[in-house]
């Protein structure tokens, strides 16, 4: 089954045979092609893809704007003995 008016779903055989389509419809919305009935890749415009890929700051601003910030938690390591594993 390929797109048809605001489907978004294309086969594999759909996709390729109309591939300039799905070009042009992703840059207004994701196209999902669909492999043996089942969702496999999905096109999006490359604006699309750098905003959802883009870094949003630091792992240290991060942590520091985290709610948990100041709570008063117990993060003490366990310190029992190491469990036997059989070789």
């Amino acid at each position: 089954m390929s797109a048809t008016g605001e489907n978004p779903n294309w086969t594999v055989a759909g996709a390729k045979a109309r591939f300039s389509e799905v070009i042009d419809r992703a840059q207004s919305s994701p196209q999902t092609i669909t492999r043996n009935g089942k969702p496999s890749v999905v096109v999006v415009s490359a604006e699309e893809w750098l905003r959802k890929t883009a870094r949003k700051g630091t792992l240290a601003e991060f942590l520091l704007d985290s709610p948990l910030r100041g709570a008063d938690l117990d993060l003490e390591r366990q310190r029992d003995e190491p469990r036997d594993l059989p070789l």
